[in-house]
């Protein structure tokens, strides 16, 4: 799909520098733009490509004067990260808007579908499920009987969701992602081994969600694992059962939440961190990666880090003792030896 310059300006209420009949079909960084690319520049470092870049099209500042000649053709802009970053999302939106139903899925007589759906090929949609507007689902998806997925929700291939669960509005569910699967429930029995505790409950996800791919969330055993509106997960990450996350937290790679545990509002999850079963985490909590979080965090806003998280100020001061162990320890012996004669 191709742009000229002129209807990018008018998207972007830009000013035009240059031939506003250049067409573009392409984005790129521009250090690596070719003829044909639409590239922003934001960051004075990079100032240096605008007058190398073999780029058709360069978003820049208004407040950008060129000392030399640029033979590419400019779109002037408030704010050149911003505009470029919202180019983007009418891509992505454009790349990502299908529609039509393949003949290869296959799908119950007793689901809904509704208008402008996309539903690739080998995917399969059980009985009961009700299907919003504007969904795309990508090939080779399993939707369980009498899910419900909302308005304007993008399913990328391989995503598998089981009986029950509700999907919000605007959600963006990347490849490999299991929703609904059973939590991780047994009980010891006389033996010496577990039985199975069944899970009868489901997952609720919120507007506006979106989660990274092979992430997993499991079922509730009873009542609703919930995930709340604006959360964005990375890939990675397993959320257990009856676990509930507030509005507009994130959590990075490879974290693990363990059964009923609380996730606060607006909290910021580091990469690797691990979170017991049966605590509570307050609001706007920033936890560091690779911490440990064995005990509820009630403070609003406490930054914490560690394996045995604790605060992020004593963990760093304990860290820089920690780091000098090993001469501590020789100035301790010497003492000693110093003491004995």
């Amino acid at each position: 799909m191709k742009f000229n310059a002129q209807q990018i300006a008018e998207l972007l209420n830009g000013d035009i520098i240059g031939n506003a009949n250049v067409e573009v079909s392409s984005l790129a960084k521009i250090e690596e733009g070719k003829k044909g690319d639409l590239c922003f520049l934001s960051n004075p470092k990079y100032t240096s490509h605008a007058y190398t870049s073999q780029a058709s099209i360069i978003i820049v500042n208004k407040s950008f004067t060129p000392d030399k000649e640029i033979n590419t053709t400019l779109i002037k802009v408030e704010d050149a990260y911003s505009s470029f970053s919202e180019l983007l999302e009418i891509y992505n939106k454009m790349k990502f808007n299908k529609s039509g139903v393949s003949e290869k899925a296959g799908i119950s007589s007793s689901s809904t579908i509704g208008n402008e759906v996309y539903i690739g090929a080998f995917t399969s949609i059980s009985e009961g499920v009700t299907i919003g507007e504007n969904v795309k689902i990508y090939p080779n998806c399993f939707i369980g009987e009498n899910v419900i997925i909302q308005d304007h929700t993008i399913l990328h291939s391989g995503v598998k969701i089981y009986h029950d669960c509700i999907i919000g509005k605007n959600n963006i569910i990347h490849s490999g992602v299991i929703i609904g699967s059973d939590g991780f429930g047994f009980a010891p029995n006389g033996d010496n081994n577990y039985k199975k505790i069944s899970q009868i409950g489901n997952v609720v996800t919120g507007d506006d969600v979106e989660i990274g791919s092979n992430s997993t969330i499991d079922r509730a055993t009873m009542g609703s694992t919930k995930i709340g509106n604006g959360v964005k997960l990375d890939n990675l990450i397993q959320i257990a059962h009856n676990v509930e996350v507030g509005d507009h937290t994130v959590i990075a790679a490879q974290a693990g939440i363990a059964g009923s545990s609380k996730i606060g509002k607006n909290c910021m999850i580091g990469g690797q961190t691990a979170i017991s079963g049966h605590i509570t985490i307050a609001d706007e909590v920033k936890i560091a990666g690779q911490s440990g979080i064995a005990s509820s965090i009630k403070e609003v806003g406490k930054i914490v880090q560690g394996p045995m998280a604790f605060d992020i100020r004593d963990f760093q001061r304990s860290y820089i003792i920690f780091k000098k162990l090993p001469e501590l320890y020789s100035s301790i012996n010497a003492i000693k030896k110093e003491l004995k004669s």
